[in-house]
C-alpha cells in the first residue's frame, strides 16, 4: 500500500482545509512530543544531577552521550514499528500499541527509583515512540496524493501540533521538578500521554479505512522464522551488555554504527526488490542525498538536548526580573517559535504551489543556516555569561532550519517512497534522525575548556559546506525524482 491515497478518497470533513482526519493525528502526535520533551527537557539533568539533587550523580559526559544514545534509538526503533505496520499489522493500529507502551515508561521513570526505574522506563518510551513516530507519518502522508501541493502544508500543520507539545510539555515538568523533583515532572509526561491516548481512541473512526489494511503482508509460514529472529536479537543484546561489549560509555558510538549498517541494508532491500519500479528505484536513488543532509542536521540541532542544555545550566545568563527561569525552559524556545512559524511556512508553501523552492533548495538553505546558528556562538565565547536573548536569536536560526528540512523532508519521503516500502522509507527517514541525534551525543563531548571556538567552528563550518554542496547538487536531483518536487 502507498503512503498516498488518490484524491477522491479524502474525508469531506476539513482541518484549516485538510483532510479532517489531520486533527485527530495532530493531537495524538501533540501529547506524545509533550510527553518525550517533557520527560526530556529533565533527563540530562537527571543523569549528572547530584543525588542530594534528586539526580543518579553520573558524569556529565557520559550523561549527555546516553542521552544522545536514547534519542538514536527513539529513532531507530522505528524500523521495528515500520516493519510491523507493513507486515503484521497496519500502521494505525500499531500507532494505538505504540501509545500504551510510552505512557507505561513514564510510569516507571515516575515511580520506579534508580538506573532500574531510568532503563525501564527509557526502554519502553523508546521503542514506543520509534513505532508512533513512523505510523503517525505515515497516516498523515496517506491523507494526500503523491502529486498534491497541500502535502507540505499539511505536514507543517501536522509539526505545529508536534511543536505544541514540545512547548508545553518542558514548561510544566521543569517548573515541577523545581518546586517537587524529577519523579513527579516524570510523572506529569505519563499524564500528558494518558490525555492523548484517550482523544486518539475516540478519533480513530475518522480515518481512512486504507490505513487498517496491511501493506504487504507476511506469510503465516514465515512467522515462526521471524520471531526466532526476534528472540535471536533480544538474546544478543542482552549479551552484548553481560560481556561488556557494549557499555555505557560505547553506547552512542554503537548505536551510530548500528543505524549506519541497518541503514545501508534497507537501501539495498529496496532497491534489489522486485516490487520496485525503475521509475520507484530513481526515486529512492534520489533519497540517499536527503538522507545525508538530514542526518547532517540533527546532528547539530538535537544537541538542544545535549551541548545547549549543558551549557544552559553553566554558561546561560536566565535572569528574568530578578528570577532565574528553570535550565529546562530553554527548550521550549524553539518550539514557541515553530508554533508562530509553522503556519506561516505552511501558508508560504500553499500560496506558492508548485512554484515553491525544490525540496534540494530547501534541504541545503536549512543545512546553512544551522551551520550559521553554530558560528554565532563564537563571539558569545568572550562572555563569562551569555545574555538570554542571544540564546533565543540563536534558537530562532535553528527554527527556521528545521521549518525548511523536517516537515518537508517527511513529506518527501512519503512522495518517494515505493509502494510496498511506504511505512518503511519512513523509517529511513527517521534512521537519519537517529544517526544524527546519536551523533549529537558523542560530538558534545568534544565540547571541552580551550576548544570551544574550533569546536563552533568545525560544527558550523561543515553544515556551511554540505548546505552549499546540496544547493549545486539540486538540478540532479530533479531529474530523479522526475514528478516529484
Amino acid at each position: 500500500m502507498s503512503t498516498a491515497t488518490p484524491s477522491t478518497q479524502r474525508p469531506a470533513k476539513t482541518f484549516f482545509g485538510h483532510p479532517g482526519a489531520l486533527a485527530n493525528l495532530f493531537s495524538v502526535e501533540m501529547w506524545e512530543r509533550f510527553s518525550f520533551y517533557g520527560m526530556q527537557a529533565l533527563l540530562a539533568y537527571y543523569m549528572y544531577f547530584t543525588v542530594a539533587d534528586g539526580g543518579l550523580g553520573l558524569d556529565q559526559g557520559l550523561a549527555l552521550s546516553l542521552v544522545g544514545a536514547y534519542g538514536g534509538a527513539v529513532y531507530l526503533s522505528t524500523i521495528l514499528g515500520a516493519w510491523i505496520a507493513d507486515r503484521l499489522w497496519g500502521s494505525e493500529r500499531v500507532l494505538f500499541v505504540s501509545a500504551l507502551m510510552i505512557m507505561a515508561g513514564h510510569l516507571a521513570l515516575a515511580f520506579l527509583p534508580g538506573v532500574t526505574g531510568l532503563a525501564i522506563g527509557l526502554v519502553l518510551v523508546a521503542i514506543g515512540s520509534g513505532g508512533l513516530k513512523a505510523n503517525a507519518t505515515a497516516l498523515v502522508g496517506s491523507l494526500y496524493a503523491k502529486d498534491d501541493p497541500k502535502s507540505d502544508a499539511g505536514f507543517s500543520i501536522f509539526y505545529m501540533g508536534v511543536n505544541i507539545g514540545g512547548l508545553v510539555g518542558p514548561l510544566l515538568t521543569g517548573l515541577l521538578h523545581q518546586n517537587f523533583g524529577f519523579h513527579v515532572g516524570f510523572g506529569a509526561a505519563a499524564v500528558g500521554m494518558g490525555v492523548g491516548l484517550l482523544i486518539y481512541t475516540f478519533g480513530r473512526k475518522n480515518l481512512p479505512d486504507s490505513v487498517r489494511e496491511v501493506p504487504n503482508p507476511l506469510p503465516k509460514n514465515e512467522r515462526t522464522r521471524y520471531v526466532v529472529i526476534f528472540l535471536a536479537v533480544i538474546v544478543a543484546i542482552i549479551a552484548a551488555f553481560a560481556t561488556k561489549i557494549v557499555t555505557p560509555d560505547n553506547l552512542a558510538s554503537t548505536i551510530a554504527y548500528v543505524v549506519i549498517a541497518a541503514s545501508i541494508v534497507y537501501f539495498v532491500l529496496i532497491l534489489r526488490s522486485p516490487r520496485v519500479t525503475d521509475r520507484e528505484r530513481k526515486n529512492v536513488y534520489a533519497f540517499i542525498p536527503f538522507y545525508i543532509a538530514s542526518a547532517a542536521f540533527w546532528a547539530l540541532f538535537q544537541q538542544q538536548f545535549t551541548f545547549v542544555a549543558a551549557y544552559s545550566a553553566e554558561r546561560l545568563d536566565r535572569h528574568l526580573f530578578g528570577w532565574e527561569m528553570p535550565a529546562s525552559w530553554v527548550q521550549s524556545i524553539n518550539p514557541v517559535f515553530i508554533v508562530l512559524l509553522a503556519g506561516v511556512f505552511a501558508a508560504m508553501w500553499t500560496k506558492l504551489g508548485t512554484r515553491q523552492p525544490r525540496t534540494g533548495t530547501k534541504f541545503g538553505l536549512s543545512l546553512v543556516v544551522v551551520g550559521a546558528a553554530f558560528l554565532c556562538f563564537i563571539p558569545l565565547n568572550s562572555l563569562e555569561m551569555t545574555p538570554l536573548p542571544a540564546m533565543i536569536g540563536i534558537l530562532l536560526l535553528c527554527t527556521i532550519a528545521e521549518l525548511l528540512l523536517s516537515p518537508t523532508g517527511q513529506a518527501v519521503t512519503t512522495k518517494l517512497a515505493p509502494a510496498a516500502f511506504g511505512t518503511q522509507m519512513i523509517a529511513l527517514f527517521f534512521l537519519s534522525i537517529s544517526l544524527g541525534t546519536t551523533l549529537s551525543g558523542v560530538l558534545a563531548g568534544f565540547y571541552t575548556p580551550g576548544n570551544e571556538v574550533a569546536y563552533f567552528i568545525a560544527m558550523g563550518g561543515t553544515a556551511v559546506v554540505l548546505g552549499i554542496a546540496m544547493l549545486a547538487a539540486t538540478p540532479a536531483l530533479k531529474k530523479l525524482m522526475g514528478s516529484v518536487h
